[in-house]
């Protein structure tokens, strides 16, 4: 008997939760010039690649020059993030800096971002545009601006 008071609770709580579950989420903001987040519904690499020709154009032609920071065997980072980015325990600071794949003698602007501990992860985009393939890990010199 005890067990049937409860249930209407539980019902209660449920239809609640549901309620929660269907409400639309709010897309992120974008900053103006970045690249926007993928659909939710990607499946493939240039769904995920937001990034437009012209952002790819101007990533793929960074200043030489900056100072070495090392080098670091890179995996592929979350494909979902949009833009040119490393996450990397080179990185001190965030800043500006450029990848260089010596295989194929491509370089690309990114964004240093700091990571404590790990290995490198590397944009889906920056991967692309150092024409790096997306299941290795690739050896790549890290240089900031």
């Amino acid at each position: 008997m005890r067990h049937l008071i409860f249930l209407p609770l539980i019902l209660a709580g449920c239809a609640e939760f549901t309620a929660l579950q269907t409400e639309p989420v709010a897309e992120p903001a974008v900053a103006e010039g970045a690249a926007p987040p993928p659909p939710a519904n990607a499946r493939s690499v240039e769904e995920f690649d937001t990034t437009t020709e012209e952002q790819r154009m101007a990533a793929a032609s960074p200043a030489a020059g900056g100072r070495l920071l090392g080098t670091t065997v890179a995996s592929l980072g979350d494909p979902s993030r949009p833009g040119f980015w490393i996450e990397t325990p080179l990185a001190t600071t965030p800043g500006q800096g450029r990848l260089v794949y010596p295989a194929s003698g491509k370089s690309v602007e990114v964004e240093l971002l700091p990571l404590e501990s790990g290995s490198s992860r590397v944009s889906l985009a920056a991967f692309r545009l150092l024409e790096a393939p997306l299941t290795d890990l690739p050896v790549l010199e890290v240089y900031a601006n």
